[in-house]
C-alpha cells in the first residue's frame, strides 16, 4: 500500500471523495440546461442532479459514521511524535506520523534487527 493513513482519516477521505463526485455529477448534469438541449437536456439534468444529491447524502452518512466511530475510539499519545491520536480496532496508524500503533502486544509490528555495533581499535 502506497498511502498509509489512520482508519478515521480513511473514512473522512471517502466522505470527501463522495462529496466531490456528487458535486461534479451535478455540474455535468447542468449542461443539459445550459446548452439548451430541450426536453432531453432537462431529463439528463434531472437524472444527474438526483445522482449527485444521492452521492452528497452518502458522503454525509460516511462523515456521520466516521464521527460516531471517532467518539468511541481509544485516545492515546503516540510514542514516536508525542501527539494525541485515536485507535480504531486492534491496530491502527498515528494520524500524524503514520506509526503503527496497537494496544495488544500480540499484534505489535516486528522490530527490525538492531544495527550491529562496530568496535573501533583503541
Amino acid at each position: 500500500m502506497l498511502f498509509k493513513s489512520s482508519k478515521v482519516n480513511e473514512f473522512r477521505l471517502w466522505g470527501l471523495l463522495l462529496t466531490m463526485f456528487g458535486l461534479l455529477i451535478m455540474v455535468l448534469g447542468m449542461a443539459g440546461i445550459v446548452f439548451e438541449w430541450g426536453t432531453v437536456g432537462r431529463v439528463i439534468a434531472a437524472v444527474f442532479l438526483v445522482l449527485g444529491l444521492i452521492s452528497v447524502f452518502a458522503s454525509m452518512a460516511v462523515y456521520f459514521w466516521a464521527g460516531m466511530l471517532s467518539t468511541s475510539a481509544v485516545v492515546l499519545e503516540c510514542p514516536e511524535c508525542g501527539k494525541t491520536t485515536k485507535i480504531l480496532g486492534k491496530t491502527d496508524r498515528c494520524m500524524f506520523c503514520k506509526t503503527i500503533l496497537t494496544l495488544d502486544p500480540t499484534h505489535a509490528p516486528k522490530e527490525t534487527e538492531p544495527a550491529t555495533q562496530q568496535h573501533t581499535p583503541q
